[in-house]
């Protein structure tokens, strides 16, 4: 393998965790979303209510993708959307009871997910494939 191959193996990695987490989901009985929607989970399970421009910036994807996202989950049952009462243009989005109750599931594939992803890789290597990883982001 050579250096050139590390973008290839990256994509290939993404591949294979995403295919593992759509079968922890499905496990969980969980089949009614896609993995992309977990940012926006976790985001929601950290601080419950969260505007449309908060959950852009933290989970790094443009306004019109995530109000994609979030109107699937407000049909779903998940989340609920309300206008600011002082300001129209602002939207919350908050977790519902039925949205809340998935975070049990997404921590216990999340923690599945990370020992698979690290087993055999030592504490110094995973802090130095952050690292990489970190300047490789900042590249682009």
């Amino acid at each position: 393998m050579e250096t050139r191959d590390a973008i290839s193996l990256l994509s290939k990695i993404r591949d294979k965790v995403n295919r593992f987490i759509i079968s922890e989901m499905e496990k969980s009985g969980i089949d009614d979303i896609a993995t992309s929607h977990g940012d926006i989970f976790y985001a929601l399970f950290n601080e419950s209510r969260l505007t449309m421009a908060e959950i852009s910036n933290k989970i790094h994807k443009d306004k019109s993708t995530v109000t994609a996202l979030v109107e699937k989950l407000v049909r779903l049952g998940y989340v609920t959307k309300e206008r600011d009462t002082n300001d129209a243009r602002i939207v919350y989005v908050n977790l519902t009871d039925k949205g809340r109750e998935l975070e049990p599931n997404f921590e216990s594939i999340s923690n599945k997910l990370l020992n698979v992803f690290y087993s055999n890789i030592s504490e110094k290597e995973q802090k130095d494939l952050l690292i990489i990883l970190k300047k490789i982001y900042g590249n682009f």
